[in-house]
């Protein structure tokens, strides 16, 4: 995300006849027309959120600096720092600042930053040049400092910028001297990158970074290559499509996963990192020792297995899981079903591998679904194949749009039956658990016929009787899909979903 330095971030060129702020906190925002592909993943036709381009958001913080320096009276650079403190939040800002008008230096301590009255931060000016040893290098050296009195030699001022711009630490950089937070204005920072105008286009860039993350209402777009930014007019978790076609949850900036909730879906994402490689294996060739529970391989042909935790050292038989000692004894009973302390062992071991079965059952359908939905985007060759065929028998281009809409549903589908695995992970068992599992088939076997139908009929159907199958296929599956998420939203909305986990 490369800038124009005309385009650049400097306090000292914020002009006043800029274009008046918004409402809520101060960023102007160019109207988006809406589109098929707006709101809940192309639902809806108007959107209520906002997209702004690269080279809007430096203007745009401009704006609300010149907004809080008119009706505060402070210098821009400690606007700026300020804004930062406050997550660019101006009304949160201003609020607190009023609140502590017999109190400035209470304000300026929480904020992180010394007070202006008395400090002279931001006036513009730094102490006058001293000879002395330079408190980095070590070398003697013509000294200059900020208004904390900690000085340091040109260079070495100039290489601590440009370490701290490098690594995108933030954007609100301190005095080099240990635990000062006495903050560099940037003014002072510019003037160290004259000699280095790419480390100035990278703080400018820090900044605008740090702009939009800070910023609840902001949200870098995801897709690739894409870098524009949403803005929503309140926070929350809801689906939003950039330009590019890359529709989102808002909160976690993951892909649009409705209905699990991103709670849910990040606890449900971290136990697939974990999980989901290992536990085939283990549930394949381990078993759990009877008495500390730790797993155990088998790795000869002996049935007599010893644990090998040091705390434990139990003897127990590989097949029953009962203790050693009877099978050496003229009473062996391994062969016996009721032998009763096999029989416990064995019923632990069964609950913790039902526990495994029921997660693999999960997850392998999650993780089919998420195939399915990236083996189908082939559909869309082939419908476009079709779509010049009955172009060319006379029918018009509108007419033929039903083909890839089709698509576009049984996408939208897979999507959601993947995520309806996740969300029902976490599901504990009761009547509606049951009416969603009712949903979910009935959404499954629709998604599965359609899918069928687009693969394996779409080449063998009389063109006049197409659409209307098609129509009539894609239709009842947006139907049935519908109905789940309904429900899913009713639970949430009425708190009838109980979870296997706490929040």
């Amino acid at each position: 995300m490369d800038f124009d330095d005309d385009a650049a971030f400097s306090g000292s060129d914020i002009e006043s006849d800029n274009e008046c702020p918004s409402d809520d906190d101060g960023i102007v925002m160019q109207a988006v027309s809406g589109s098929e592909d707006g709101g809940g993943r192309g639902d809806s036709t108007d959107r209520d959120y906002q997209i702004l381009a690269q080279e809007q958001l430096i203007p745009e913080m401009e704006q609300i600096i010149a907004d809080v320096n008119v009706i505060v009276g402070l210098p821009p650079t400690i606007c700026r720092i300020l804004l930062h403190r406050f997550k660019w939040n101006r009304e949160s800002l201003l609020e607190r600042y009023y609140e502590n008008t017999d109190n400035q230096q209470k304000f300026y301590k929480d904020a992180g930053i010394r007070c202006p009255i008395t400090s002279g931060l931001g006036k513009e000016r730094r102490e006058a040049v001293t000879l002395g040893v330079c408190g980095i290098c070590c070398d003697q050296s013509a000294l200059v400092g900020l208004e904390c009195a900690h000085k340091f030699c040109s260079d070495c001022w100039e290489n601590y910028l440009c370490h701290k711009v490098a690594d995108n630490s933030d954007a609100y950089l301190t005095c080099p001297a240990y635990k000062c937070e006495y903050a560099v204005d940037d003014d002072t920072v510019f003037s160290y990158f004259q000699r280095n105008p790419q480390m100035g286009k990278m703080y400018r860039k820090l900044i605008m970074y740090s702009f939009v993350e800070s910023n609840r209402l902001l949200k870098w777009c995801p897709g690739a290559d894409c870098g524009k930014v949403i803005k929503v007019q309140h926070f929350e978790a809801r689906a939003v499509t950039c330009d590019c076609g890359m529709t989102f949850c808002f909160e976690c900036s993951h892909e649009w996963h409705e209905p699990v909730n991103c709670r849910l879906l990040r606890l449900w994402a971290k136990k697939c990192s974990d999980d989901s490689e290992t536990a085939n294996w283990i549930n394949a060739n381990t078993k759990e020792c009877p008495k500390c529970q730790v797993t155990i391989e088998k790795d000869g042909g002996c049935n007599h297995m010893t644990c090998k935790n040091s705390a434990c050292k139990a003897e127990f038989c590989w097949m029953c899981l009962g203790p050693w000692e009877p099978h050496g004894s003229a009473w062996y009973s391994c062969n016996r079903f009721d032998d009763s302390a096999a029989k416990q062992a064995r019923d632990a071991q069964e609950r913790s591998r039902a526990a495994l079965q029921r997660y693999l059952h999960y997850y392998n359908r999650f993780i089919n679904h998420q195939h399915s939905l990236k083996l189908e985007n082939k559909l869309y060759a082939t419908v476009e194949n079709k779509m010049e065929q009955m172009q060319q028998a006379n029918f018009s281009w509108i007419e033929v749009q039903y083909l890839r809409k089709a698509v576009d549903v049984l996408g939208e589908c897979r999507r959601t039956l993947m995520y309806t695995y996740a969300f029902a992970y976490y599901l504990e068992r009761d009547n509606q658990t049951v009416i969603f599992e009712d949903n979910q088939r009935d959404l499954e076997h629709a998604t599965e016929q359609l899918s069928e139908f687009l693969e394996r009929d779409l080449e063998n159907e009389d063109l006049v009787t197409l659409k209307q199958r098609v129509q009539d296929k894609y239709r009842y599956v947006e139907q049935r899909r519908q109905v789940l998420l309904k429900h899913c939203a009713e639970g949430t909305e009425r708190d009838t979903w109980r979870y296997t986990v706490q929040f």
